[in-house]
């Protein structure tokens, strides 16, 4: 199978790409290596998949509708995994901009694309930013999410409807997945396990917003990557249960689904930040702040449909991740 990865330079993307690889598929790798983090931890992700030979880059911007297209003419991707994206709910308040180029015009592009190249399957990320405003938890994918605290997750509740509008007028088969808060190996510089262990063993203060009191579903990479691959081969079909009179935000008369990939544990950031401390073997200083603008107090992913479609659920104890997390970082930037 040859599969389209845009963001292959990203943190779920390049896990992703080896995931597909070691089964034997051919990758081939989209990504504009974004200079919103570190680039040099991108190009050393795409270093570790380049030695595959069934790996393919192509250095591309999805807002550049050209590219896009020439992209598809090229590889033909018989599906795509599309995990491109500005991120950041923090960055959305300075920077709206940089959100409506990457995930409207970028997502429109791709859709487009997949349509004329008769994509089977697409496969996208969303976010559980959407449930915004949500405060029934375990969050549902059969909840209403029509309320958003931030723009970025505004992008990602619109890149659902967006995609359920192809699937809908072009029998697209697409699939959205709400992650929820991932780490591990190779993660973000921008998200808080790099963010608190490194200052951690710098000594310096980490900011602990709404003074503690957040809590996050902590998702583990590898079971991350585990969902994307068995919902890529789960080409959704159209409903028959489905109707209009009582519809479910979660499936369609079209070929379209969405499921939540969370660990559905939550846990409180002050724990999540003693067991980072344990890890690193060293006691943080603590900057006690406010709530910020476009933060939610907690996620919580309720599973069950993941499981149900795919017999798979998020497990990994956030101890066993965030261990081996600080055992990378220990290793890679030789600390």
């Amino acid at each position: 199978m040859r599969v389209l990865i845009t963001g292959a330079a990203g943190f779920i993307g390049f896990h992703t790409a080896n995931a597909l690889l070691a089964r034997g598929d051919e990758v081939v790798g989209l990504d504009n290596l974004s200079a919103y983090y570190d680039v040099t931890l991108k190009e050393a992700r795409l270093n570790n998949l380049a030695p595959h030979r069934n790996f393919r880059f192509i250095k591309a911007d999805l807002k550049d509708r050209a590219a896009v297209e020439s992209a598809f003419r090229e590889h033909r991707p018989q599906r795509v995994v599309h995990l491109a994206a500005q991120a950041g709910v923090r960055h959305s308040l300075t920077h709206p901009h940089d959100y409506g180029d990457a995930n409207l015009t970028g997502f429109l592009n791709l859709l487009e694309a997949c349509r004329h190249g008769e994509v089977e399957h697409l496969l996208f990320a969303s976010s559980s930013s959407v449930y915004g405003a949500n405060t029934r938890t375990p969050f549902s994918v059969h909840d209403n999410v029509d309320h958003p605290v931030s723009l970025y997750a505004a992008t990602k509740k619109a890149n659902e409807l967006m995609a359920h509008a192809y699937a809908h007028l072009y029998a697209l088969p697409v699939t959205g997945l709400r992650f929820f808060t991932v780490y591990g190996p190779w993660g973000r510089p921008d998200m808080s396990p790099f963010l608190f262990a490194g200052k951690i063993l710098k000594g310096e203060p980490i900011d602990v917003f709404n003074r503690g009191e957040h809590q996050r579903d902590f998702t583990y990479i590898d079971d991350v990557v585990e969902g994307v691959v068995r919902t890529l081969d789960l080409t959704p079909q159209p409903d028959p249960k489905w109707s209009g009179d009582k519809p479910d935000p979660a499936s369609s008369n079209a070929p379209y689904r969405l499921y939540n990939i969370g660990n559905h544990t939550p846990v409180g950031l002050m724990d999540y930040i003693a067991i980072i401390e344990k890890a690193v073997g060293k006691k943080a200083k603590l900057n006690l702040l406010p709530k910020q603008p476009g933060d939610v107090d907690a996620t919580f992913a309720d599973v069950s449909e993941l499981k149900a479609a795919t017999g798979f659920e998020p497990k990994t104890p956030l101890a066993d991740g965030i261990a081996k997390f600080v055992a990378w970082y220990r290793d890679y930037y030789k600390l």
